[in-house]
């Protein structure tokens, strides 16, 4: 009985990650048709190699519209996960402290912009910062990817810290050391995990973001998410599955990436799996 109930749990989980798995694997193959169709022709499915090419992933490195999205995804997700890093970071020391009043209504406000619809942050940013003068250009983008990363990093810096040792800060103070000193000699080489773990995370949702953009974006301010949605309704390319297969890779590798960075920071606080 406890061979079939192994088995059928082993069984369900496979059939769930398939689930899962398979409407976005699909996208793959198609990337690499020949024919300017989002289905499988004959050939694909006989694995005919004349029907299959390189030519939209050409396409998608000589179309000026894509490279000056990438590009402009490139910098907005650079910038903004460098500010969600550190106020994250800074958020997570302070939450983390015991004698902290109202911990918990802090810790609602700061993650809130993962539980509020983007369509809502999205509309509050572009009359706020159009206010201040930084809407529609990469400033108002960059700082609203930042606001919508942050909570990542608050989350995996605070579960770092969790099971963090607070005597080997005391022991440095005791010892002379200053706090800059201590939090960078100490307590960073223990969290960097989850600081890097939260980046990736930050710089993913960055990525993937499509409704801010559609707010706080130009003309000239097109990220990849964006102009997969214009591809969508302007012009319909196989283009766009060229794109997305190079967005599957880019987050599986940050997946992966993001675990090794988990085991190493419990094998860092002497947690074993």
């Amino acid at each position: 009985m406890g061979r079939v109930w192994f088995f059928s749990v082993r069984g369900f989980g496979v059939l769930v990650l398939l689930f899962l798995i398979l409407p976005i694997l699909v996208v793959v193959p198609l990337s690499f048709n020949v024919e300017p169709y989002f289905s499988f022709t004959s050939g694909m499915l006989n694995l005919d190699p004349a029907a299959f090419s390189m030519r939209w992933y050409h396409m998608l490195l000589e179309d000026p519209l894509w490279v000056l999205s990438f590009k402009n995804s490139l910098i907005i997700a650079s910038c903004a996960t460098v500010i969600a890093t550190a106020l994250g970071t800074l958020a997570a020391l302070g939450l983390c402290r015991a004698n902290l009043p109202c911990k918990g209504l802090l810790m609602g406000t700061l993650i809130s912009p993962m539980i509020v619809p983007v369509i809502i942050s999205s509309a509050g940013m572009y009359f706020f910062y159009s206010a201040l003068g930084i809407g529609q250009n990469h400033l108002g983008i960059i700082l609203g990817h930042a606001v919508l990363g942050t909570p990542f990093v608050i989350i995996t810096v605070t579960a770092t810290l969790v099971g963090f040792d607070h005597s080997l800060t005391r022991a440095a103070a005791s010892l002379g050391a200053s706090s800059t000193y201590t939090f960078f000699r100490v307590t960073f080489p223990i969290i960097r995990p989850g600081i890097m773990s939260g980046a990736l995370f930050a710089m993913v949702t960055s990525f993937d973001e499509a409704v801010l953009v559609q707010f706080l974006g130009g003309v000239e301010q097109r990220t990849i998410p964006r102009q997969m949605w214009s591809g969508m309704r302007e012009q319909i390319s196989p283009t766009i599955l060229a794109a997305a297969t190079l967005l599957i890779l880019g987050s599986v590798a940050l997946l992966v990436a993001v675990e090794i960075m988990r085991r190493r920071s419990l094998r860092l606080r002497g947690i074993k799996e």
